[in-house]
């Protein structure tokens, strides 16, 4: 099966441009949003390159995001870069939780490999198996709880484009501890966001 991110960025506008004036938009350096100003009347989700992965995470970032931090650049957060030490990686840790668990069931709705990301190669090197454990966690509170409505519409649009006629409940959700990631993937799949999120 081809995963094209030019799809994403169709399904993406199909669901989200008319109602949220949000689009995808590929070939950054490096993952950005930038929210409407005088030059872009559109809210803009930037994804790097043409990474598909990268595309899938900035997505759930967004789906994240209330819509306050919509407003603002990168949601308001600050970005902590990769060779982070071993309290900032447990910081990014728990703020990434929520976005990869919603990023493994975009992987699962559209048949991708999904492996969670600690994206920090020049850091103190820390055991992925607690991360893993408490997305999977997340994605089972979501299958159980309901999924919300922005991220449940891009999933069925997934559905729908690569696995028609089939649910998420068909779908398992165990990480392969012994996929490893290039640094070039690692560093595109994932931003660290390490300020508290007052503003839901």
């Amino acid at each position: 099966m081809t995963h094209d991110c030019q799809d994403l960025i169709r399904l993406f506008e199909s669901c989200f441009a008319r109602d949220y004036n949000t689009v995808l938009v590929g070939g950054g350096a490096e993952p950005e949003y930038l929210p409407a100003d005088v030059t872009h009347t559109q809210h803009r989700i930037i994804f790097t390159r043409d990474y598909y992965r990268s595309a899938l995470h900035e997505i759930a970032h967004w789906c994240v995001a209330g819509a306050e931090r919509r407003l603002l650049a990168d949601f308001g957060y600050w970005y902590a870069p990769d060779g982070r030490n071993a309290t900032q990686q447990r910081t990014f840790e728990q703020v990434e939780v929520k976005p990869q668990a919603l990023e493994w069931l975009f992987c699962a709705a559209a048949a991708h490999p999904f492996s969670v990301s600690l994206d920090n190669l020049n850091g103190e090197q820390a055991d992925a198996a607690p991360f893993q454990s408490a997305v999977r966690k997340q994605v089972l509170l979501h299958l159980e709880a309901g999924i919300a409505e922005r991220p449940g519409s891009f999933i069925q649009a997934l559905i729908d484009t690569y696995r028609p006629r089939h649910g998420l409940e068909e779908f398992g959700f165990f990480a392969d501890t012994d996929r490893t990631q290039t640094q070039t993937q690692a560093q595109a799949q994932a931003r660290v966001f390490t300020v508290p999120d007052p503003l839901s």
